[in-house]
């Protein structure tokens, strides 16, 4: 089975239709080269090393600092309960978007045993259910394991190409505006959980331009690709 060619499923509901998401090329089409931060790299040091909650530089707020263990490989295929642990886990560091994920029911490699997947630019969180029986991973950074009750320092200023961000952890909520987004590969979303299913998507868009979204303190995750700074205008 080709996965990178493969349509994601998080980016194909409501006013969104994202197409074939390829982690042969690069994702980050209309974000400023200080915000290209949410593809993924040629795997570099371990993400066993401590890294800062997600926020982009210059915010202005010091984001809480840990150091967390690899849980697994950013390569390979993994058994749910056996290799890997249920939970929600997080890839961050990725910057050529060549990390691809995928959540499977079985380990046939047929289409229908795909649950969710992604191409993934900076961070990603995925929650790994106990129904599941394989995750792959492949071209991403390391994975560790997340206290989904942890505390953060939020800021309120996030690269366009950041990956996914954590709501009241890595980003505070409110609203934010992004401008100078020219060739609509700009694209926001808005989650209820990192299980990337349709289900998952409170709301998202295309942006050409300037967008403004609001998020919620009781959304759980904001995705952002390929778009210029978010800056908290309120």
């Amino acid at each position: 089975m080709g996965m990178k060619g493969r349509l994601t499923l998080s980016a194909v509901v409501g006013v969104v239709v994202i197409g074939v998401v390829s982690a042969n090329a690069n994702t980050s089409g209309g974000g400023d080269g200080s915000d290209s931060g949410s593809g993924s790299s040629t795997k570099g040091p371990s993400a066993s090393a401590e890294h800062r909650a997600a926020g982009a530089k210059g915010s202005g707020r010091t984001a809480a600092v840990e150091t967390k263990k690899a849980a697994f490989d950013g390569d390979g295929d993994f058994q749910v309960g056996t290799d890997i642990k249920p939970g929600t886990y997080r890839t961050s560091g990725n910057t050529d978007g060549m990390c691809y994920w995928e959540r499977a029911k079985d380990a046939s490699g047929d289409t229908d045993s795909l649950l969710a997947n992604d191409n993934v630019s900076g961070a990603s969180y995925v929650t790994v259910e106990a129904t599941d029986r394989i995750f792959k991973s492949s071209g991403c950074k390391d994975w560790e394991a997340v206290d989904t009750k942890a505390q953060g320092s939020p800021a309120t200023k996030m690269a366009g190409d950041g990956g996914m961000f954590k709501v009241g952890v890595d980003i505070a909520p409110g609203t934010y505006r992004s401008t100078g987004n020219t060739d609509d590969m700009c694209y926001w979303e808005r989650a209820k959980d990192a299980e990337h299913g349709l289900d998952s998507i409170l709301a998202n868009d295309n942006v050409t331009g300037t967008a403004v979204v609001t998020i919620s303190a009781k959304d759980a995750y904001f995705k952002t690709t390929g778009c210029k700074t978010w800056k908290k205008t309120a």
